[in-house]
């Protein structure tokens, strides 16, 4: 069962999976997007917030549309998701875990990276 909240419209947090899913390769650049229908009836949803969800990928370069075909996953779509990711991490969420792991006086040695792996 997929959960949806309030902090976003759904067609946004729809396109946000969608973008974890092509980060994480799948599918694969230059394969095809699941259907619409496929999409709606996965995550049960209207239609209408799938495909403002695949628009919203189109709109960022990750996905273009093919008439007639479907939509298909474009050449270095990875790469810019990767990019673009990191650039938010960096900008917007490490300020906020490193601040917060000096307040609680964790060192990196504290965090055990390697055992959690």
């Amino acid at each position: 069962m997929h959960t949806w909240n309030d902090s976003a419209p759904i067609y946004q947090q729809l396109a946000d999976r969608l973008a974890v899913q092509l980060l994480d390769g799948a599918p694969p650049e230059g394969e095809a997007m699941p259907s619409v229908r496929n999409l709606a009836s996965q995550y049960l949803i209207n239609p209408l917030t799938v495909s403002r969800a695949l628009q919203a990928l189109v709109d960022n370069g990750l996905v273009e549309s093919r008439r007639g075909m479907g939509m298909y996953v474009v050449a270095g779509a990875r790469q810019r998701l990767l990019r673009s990711e990191r650039e938010r991490f960096l900008q917007k969420e490490w300020p906020a875990l490193r601040a917060k792991l000096r307040r609680l006086g964790l060192r990196p040695d504290d965090l055990n990276w390697e055992e959690q792996q």
